[in-house]
């Protein structure tokens, strides 16, 4: 049975079910029998779950699909009003808001509900009748609870009748989640590996592409980012359409090659892209089609079931609000426990194990990102749930475990995948000109990078350990302990990097050995996962971190947290998982150039300075297959102590995480290796390259330098 069909299926089952909870939804609009500081936040919620309702009614009917481009548009921001800009403030989405108008906690579940009932969006757009029902029948539940309290005696012993009550919510809202994983995460898992389940391939292959009307088809919330990258996609020739999808399809089948793993042995991929790429997808598929694979296009998760926090896996349009993002990230914490994580567990490994022949197909992920975005820096709600330390605990048992679980049916030693970036129109006015320059970056001449990484690996390979200092206000100062060579003429400590996996090219990269790697890592702006971090300095201890700050907060401890939640990822400490130099000048004079530093993504930015990745290493889940340099050399540095206990206990091998932090070239004051000997070799000084070999790597940065004195001249 295909997509469509079981889909059609589970529609009729849910049916009768369905339009009983349209009913009872249409009367909580008009009636007031919950107490009434509660009857705005009740009617407003049922209000939003109709129009839910009436989208989904028009597009089952073809309604939808002769509306005006202007309809489309129209409907979208209404369905996305509520958390979009200054109505965030007064929203019950927003649980500062919602905390206020109806108490602490259970201000904190209502807002979480409301939420969960907004992740019925794309619902509506798929026509999933069950799913729909599902958050109906949840919301009434609720509603139905309150309905039972008296206001009077709620005046008499306020505290004890809300506490009552909140926990009465929080039982239905923990039974909804633990009752309906096997739905929810259920479908997550085979959205994941199944290229039947083919709702937005259905659209990319298949829509009109030269009109606006089809990215209003995927029911994801659209902007000018999204608008605009599609207009400036039409406006190229088709063979710049087709080298933009070739460089992304050939660094994808070459990570197969490079690594040593049968692509042929696979006939699945997982496509991950924003809104606004269609006609580059379009173009992807046909060619990884050619390949022998089928796409899988799953969206961005949205449900508090199914979600990892704030993080956007998958493909979605624009993010309509990041505070709200960030405010929802650990909703969980309002109802996790022992008994959930292990429920989750269960029904993965159920799926998985009911599926193993299907999962074994899948090769693997294919990512283009976007970047340009004003850089997102959030504010810290006090309001907003967070995890007790018990819960992070069990948070990072559940990513390990999981972890573990999907390399055992998709293993890690087979798969590969790749990623590439571009721009929105958001960037700023010169974003055609931008959107050029990166195309360029994306397809620089990689034979050349290849030769010029040899001779700085040539001189990596003689030293014991690299030192990396910054200059000015940076504060770097850091040696990363290399790993011995047992045979120099046959073996190599880094990577060369060429546009493979990684587009664009332009590193050399390494596992560091942790015992010896210590020292100060800092950077004064850096954008990681959608997330800015000004004055971010980190201590390492033997490869560990020991100590960090930001300067993000006025509080110290905010920033603390901030980092804790989001670069260690609520452990208590990270591994020093890969050292690496960028190359890439081209990239780094491109920023300078438009004043985009900030925006680059971290897979650009990477390539314009060293870089240090905090948690696994580069090759985790696959340490034992045998990778080689173009050279022929075997890279034999891809462990450290840490990824080395998988041989005894795998649940502490990896972190399941990887940030990499880059120190742009000027704000190097030298990086050099030192022998066994004492000899210091010198690879970067004063943020440039001074290796015999590598010097060329500096053209760029003589071009920019003779045009930022020509400016001052014109000035």
């Amino acid at each position: 049975m295909d997509g469509k069909d079981m889909q059609k299926e589970r529609n009729e089952q849910y049916e009768e079910r369905h339009e009983l909870a349209v009913g009872r939804l249409r009367g909580i609009v008009t009636e007031e029998t919950v107490p009434q500081k509660y009857v705005p936040y009740f009617q407003d919620t049922a209000i939003f779950l109709l129009e839910l309702e009436n989208v989904r009614r028009k597009v089952a009917s073809g309604e939808w699909e002769r509306y005006s481009l202007e309809e489309m548009k129209s409907l979208n921001e209404i369905l996305y009003s509520g958390i979009i800009g200054e109505r965030y403030a007064s929203s019950y989405a927003n649980p500062a808001y919602a905390a206020e108008k109806l108490g602490m906690d259970i201000g904190r579940l209502l807002s979480l509900l409301n939420a969960e009932m907004r992740s019925g969006i794309p619902c509506s757009f798929e026509n999933r009748i069950d799913y729909l029902t599902i958050l109906y029948e949840l919301f009434i539940e609720v509603y139905n609870s309150f309905e039972g309290t008296s206001e009077e005696g709620a005046e008499k012993d306020t505290e004890e009748s809300a506490a009552e009550l909140a926990e009465q919510v929080r039982d239905i809202i923990y039974w909804y989640a633990s009752d309906y994983c096997d739905v929810f995460l259920a479908d997550r898992v085979m959205e994941q590996i199944d290229p039947d389940r083919s709702f937005a391939a259905d659209i990319i292959e298949h829509a009109d592409l030269e009109s606006d009307r089809y990215l209003y088809r995927f029911g994801e919330y659209i902007t000018e980012n999204e608008l605009g990258t599609a207009r400036h996609l039409r406006s190229l020739p088709e063979d710049t359409i087709q080298r933009m999808a070739d460089v992304y399809t050939e660094g994808y089948r070459i990570g197969f090659i490079n690594t040593g793993k049968d692509l042929s042995k696979k006939s699945v991929v997982n496509i991950r892209y924003n809104l606004g790429f269609e006609k580059v997808i379009r173009a992807a598929i046909d060619n990884f089609r050619k390949m022998g694979l089928k796409p899988v296009i799953y969206r961005a998760a949205s449900s508090v079931i199914t979600k990892r926090e704030h993080h956007k896996i998958g493909y979605y349009g624009a993010v309509a609000n990041w505070q709200y993002e960030y405010d929802h990230r650990q909703d969980q914490a309002l109802f996790m426990d022992k008994r959930y994580i292990e429920r989750r567990l269960e029904v993965m490994r159920t799926v998985y194990e009911q599926h193993r022949g299907l999962a074994a197909q899948f090769a693997g992920p294919a990512v283009m990102e976007t970047f340009g975005e004003t850089p997102f820096s959030p504010k810290q709600v006090p309001e907003a749930p967070s995890y007790t330390d018990g819960q992070r605990e069990l948070a990072l048992k559940y990513d390990s475990r999981s972890g573990q679980l999907t390399n055992e049916y998709i293993k890690g030693e087979e798969r590969s995948f790749t990623i590439v970036a571009y721009p929105v129109p958001e960037i700023g006015e010169r974003y055609p000109e931008i959107f050029d320059e990166v195309i360029k970056i994306n397809t620089l001449d990689a034979e050349l990078y290849e030769k010029v990484q040899q001779t700085m690996i040539d001189a990596l390979d003689q030293g014991e350990y690299v030192r990396v200092t910054g200059k000015g206000e940076n504060h770097t100062d850091i040696r990363v302990q290399l790993h011995p060579l047992a045979d120099p003429d046959k073996e190599t400590k880094f990577e060369n990097c060429v546009a493979d996996v990684n587009i664009p090219v332009g590193e050399v990269f390494t596992s560091p050995v942790l015992e010896g790697t210590s020292g100060v890592l800092h950077v004064s702006r850096v954008y990681l996962e959608g997330l800015e971090y000004k004055d971010l300095e980190l201590v390492f201890r033997d490869g560990m971190i020991e100590d960090y700050r930001c300067g993000n907060f006025a509080d110290e401890e905010q920033g603390r947290r901030y980092i804790y939640d989001n670069i260690l990822k609520n452990h208590s400490t990270l591994p020093l998982g890969e050292f690496a130099i960028g190359t890439n000048t081209t990239a780094y004079v491109a920023a300078r150039k438009y004043g985009i530093e900030n925006k680059m993504p971290i897979l650009i930015a990477e390539k314009t300075g060293p870089h240090f990745a905090v948690g696994d290493t580069c090759y985790s889940w696959s340490e034992d297959i045998r990778v080689y340099n173009p050279s022929g050399k075997e890279i034999v540095a891809k462990d450290n102590s840490i990824s080395l206990k998988r041989r005894i206990d795998v649940s502490k091998a990896y972190f399941n995480c990887h940030t990499d932090i880059t120190v742009p070239y000027e704000e190097l004051e030298e990086i050099s290796v030192v022998t066994k000997e004492g000899k210091h070799i010198i690879l970067l000084k004063d943020g440039k390259f001074v290796l015999p070999g590598t010097e060329v790597l500096n053209e760029p940065l003589k071009g920019f330098t003779h045009s930022k004195e020509e400016m001052k001249c014109q000035k």
